[in-house]
């Protein structure tokens, strides 16, 4: 009996012309209007990839700027030791690092 007298009390609330007209508003509003939920979503994430797009295309360009120095052997050089700390033979490098503590320090 009570199974019976809960699917009545959910059909009597589901039939309540508020309850209808208020659940077909949101229906519409998320799936079937222009402007719905799931195209902003969409369109949020088209404009996350075009920024990435930007981003890369830059990278691009400085990488093949940098390939162009590179080719120049004396660059490659100068490009190995600061980047990879190289070194030639029977040569000493000394590394200073500053931290910004040491340096608020002293003045």
């Amino acid at each position: 009996m009570s199974g019976v007298t809960l699917l009545k009390r959910v059909l009597k609330i589901l039939s309540n012309k508020y309850v209808l007209i208020t659940t077909i508003f949101v229906i519409w509003m998320l799936f079937l209007d222009s402007n719905t939920w799931l195209i902003w979503k969409l369109n949020k994430e088209i404009s996350k990839t075009e920024k990435s797009i930007d981003y890369y295309k830059n990278e691009i360009e400085k990488d093949e700027v940098l390939l162009e120095k590179l080719k120049d052997p004396e660059a490659l050089e100068i490009y190995a030791r600061e980047q990879f700390f190289m070194k030639k033979e029977n040569e000493d490098i000394f590394i200073i690092e500053h931290t910004s503590d040491s340096l608020s320090n002293e003045k």
